[in-house]
């Protein structure tokens, strides 16, 4: 497997006022191209401050970041925003859609600043909303939402999607719906897929799961037989 990304002891301090909060602890951990991973771990873990880090939105404490032969953790602010413009996705629980934005401009909107984009309109077909390219979110359901969210990220043709809890706002049938087109964006085009979620049951269908707590990274556990979506159950 070709390694997309590393992390060398990561550690990450915020200080608020007097209080020093320890997010993440000493973290080391390898992504391969093509993986589709699963951080599972309680609120307050270390979850999100993780996915952070991997996306350039924040910058380690201590310890080395590594996106194929170039450091993260030295980059400046303009590499982290080509990083983020070209290399990386983001799916978030809330969709974070323009409002006075079509379901179209949303995405035709993030295929503007990147490299290598994919058409806005085939990947709104891909996700089964061709026929809702001219509703605004308002117009659409929270499952809708969310699919537009990830052609959203998906048109931007990136090597890894970060998703922080891409079904947390959704009943079962539509996050299940989610989660199969998160599988197909990973199996179809090769792509690194990784979600942040507290649901121990969307672990199944990952090829390794990491496991969060206090910070720490306590293990990573591999799938032989990772489960469909469909098969999923929470």
């Amino acid at each position: 497997m070709t390694v997309l990304l590393t992390a060398k002891k990561v550690s990450k301090v915020y200080q608020m006022g007097e209080v020093t909060v320890q997010a993440l602890r000493d973290v080391n951990f390898e992504i391969n191209k093509g993986e589709f991973i699963v951080v599972l771990g309680p609120s307050g873990s270390g979850k999100s401050t993780m996915i952070n880090l991997i996306g350039g939105m924040d910058t380690a404490s201590s310890g080395e970041i590594y996106y194929q032969e170039q450091p993260l953790h030295q980059a400046t602010e303009r590499i982290l925003t080509e990083y983020r413009r070209n290399a990386v996705g983001f799916v978030f629980q809330f969709y974070n859609l323009m409002p006075n934005l079509t379901a179209f401009e949303n995405i035709q909107l993030s295929t503007q600043i990147a490299r290598n984009p994919l058409d806005p309109m085939e990947v709104l077909a891909q996700v089964g909303l061709a026929d809702r390219a001219g509703h605004f979110p308002a117009q659409l359901s929270g499952g809708e939402q969310q699919r537009v969210a990830i052609a959203r990220a998906v048109a931007k043709n990136p090597e890894i999607l970060l998703c922080d809890e891409p079904t947390g706002a959704l009943d079962f049938s539509t996050g299940i719906q989610v989660l199969e087109l998160l599988r197909e964006f990973n199996k179809t085009m090769g792509k690194t897929v990784m979600i942040i979620t507290h649901n121990a049951g969307i672990a199944d269908m990952a090829d390794r799961v990491f496991f969060i707590k206090d910070g720490r990274l306590e293990k990573i556990q591999v799938n032989e037989h990772p489960l469909d979506p469909e098969e999923v159950s929470w």
